[in-house]
């Protein structure tokens, strides 16, 4: 006899907690069998402000900036907001003391309009333009990262005064998941490679107001060996011994760039931040003691790190149907236009319904959105109660990074609005696109 034999309730109609790996650690199921985050309801929060909705919960959000800086005390690190970026967030982060990585002029504007100091500021892309380039030289952001010998001739028709630069190289490291998020290797659009890195080193010398202080890479998206940081470490480092050899010019910075692997689902493989540590520790004393070259001082620009885990996305059941292959499909309310990762990499996602535990009979069910596209699909073939019905709201974890940022109004639907939660609180911190929004912009 085994306890399922005197409690049959332990077997289908037992709850199911949330996996730890892809749910803020503050999201429970209440006393009622809803879930809370940040002790605010999640159906409240779907009655409130409607749906689709993004839920961000700013504890987790602060807590994975302290687990960065706790980790690399010696490190500067630099939240990449490509992710996501807003107001508040840029506040959050800043006010733990992590810096921003930007990569346009308007991520640059509103990072400025949160109050974030300029010396703490990156500047980033791969096709910055002279407006850009201009509107950053003038706020005197701490680095800007140049892709191209192209902005080196932008910049020195700029009147800079000490503007600190890093140069982007192509380390020739593929690594990353989908081919899409991968961008260190010899052959992508990304950094300077071959004898233009030589040239980039000696035209920044000769101008006046511009100083080269570091290399930097970016290896991919959703890395989670780290070895392969190890390996950019023994590469740049003896790149950074080649330029002090044949241009007597000392560099002082590495930045390593992001694309830190997070779990989407339970089981994914994710970066374990303590390994990264030790192993950039021991690829650092062995580049150094051969190439008899100075440690230089480490930069980290994680982003989906920082941010994925904190954000839920709330959607509502507009109708359960099967179809002649016998697929089960729920349509909601939302889909590829708050979030095209699913369309764009093949990204892989859970979904539980909010109100009520994920106990009794379950079937397998794909979550598909209302956009005219068959490619729409937020899940496919989870496990959802086989009494789910129109009106449920349903809850997808890990959906803080790249959904709000790459979100359209693609057939004319508005992007949701982002709902902050902390300590049984909630507020509004970007609200819903309307359809005055988008006349507005007719002419």
């Amino acid at each position: 006899m085994t306890l399922l034999d005197f409690v049959p309730s332990l077997g289908s109609g037992a709850p199911v907690r949330l996996a730890p790996a892809v749910w803020p650690p503050d999201t429970h199921y209440d006393t009622e069998g809803g879930i809370t985050l940040g002790g605010v309801a999640l159906t409240e929060l779907a009655d409130r402000f409607g749906t689709p909705c993004y839920v961000l919960d700013e504890a987790e959000i602060r807590r994975r900036c302290r687990a960065y800086l706790t980790t690399f005390p010696e490190a500067t690190v630099v939240y990449a907001a490509k992710a996501l970026l807003t107001r508040a967030v840029a506040e959050w982060v800043t006010e733990e003391g992590v810096g921003l990585d930007v990569c346009s002029g308007g991520e640059l504007a509103i990072a400025l309009a949160a109050g974030v100091a300029p010396e703490r500021i990156v500047l980033h892309g791969n096709g910055k333009t002279m407006d850009e380039l201009r509107t950053a030289v003038r706020a005197r952001v701490g680095r800007i990262v140049v892709d191209s010998t192209a902005e080196i001739t932008l910049l020195s028709a700029l009147p800079a005064h000490d503007q600190r630069l890093l140069l982007r190289l192509a380390p020739g490291i593929e690594a990353g998941g989908h081919p899409a998020i991968r961008t260190g290797g010899s052959d992508h659009k990304f950094g300077l490679s071959g004898t233009a890195v030589g040239e980039a080193v000696q035209r920044i010398g000769r101008s006046g107001g511009l100083r080269l202080v570091g290399l930097h890479c970016h290896l991919g998206s959703q890395i989670h060996d780290p070895d392969h940081y190890g390996e950019a470490v023994r590469r740049l480092v003896a790149r950074m011994a080649a330029i002090r050899d044949e241009h007597g010019l000392l560099l002082t910075e590495l930045d390593l760039g992001g694309g830190h692997a997070v779990a989407y689902r339970p089981g994914d493989a994710e970066l374990n931040l303590a390994e990264l540590a030790d192993v950039l520790a021991d690829a650092l004393d062995v580049a150094c003691a051969r190439h008899r070259f100075p440690r230089p001082r480490l930069l980290l620009e994680p982003g989906r790190a920082i941010v994925a885990r904190a954000g839920v996305t709330l959607y509502r059941v507009l109708a359960v149907k099967e179809n002649e292959a016998g697929r089960r499909y729920a349509i909601v309310d939302g889909g590829m236009g708050d979030n095209p990762r699913v369309a764009l990499y093949g990204a892989r996602y859970d979904a539980v319904v909010a109100g009520r535990h994920r106990c009794g009979p379950q079937r397998g069910t794909t979550v598909a959105g209302r956009y005219c596209e068959s490619g729409d699909i937020i899940a496919t073939d989870i496990r959802l109660p086989a009494d789910l019905r129109a009106g449920e709201v349903l809850a997808v974890p890990c959906t803080g990074a790249y959904h709000h940022s790459l979100a359209s109004t693609y057939n004319g639907i508005g992007r949701p609005p982002i709902v902050a939660v902390r300590d049984g609180s909630y507020r509004e911190i970007v609200r819903r696109e309307t359809v005055d929004d988008l006349l507005a912009r007719e002419v």
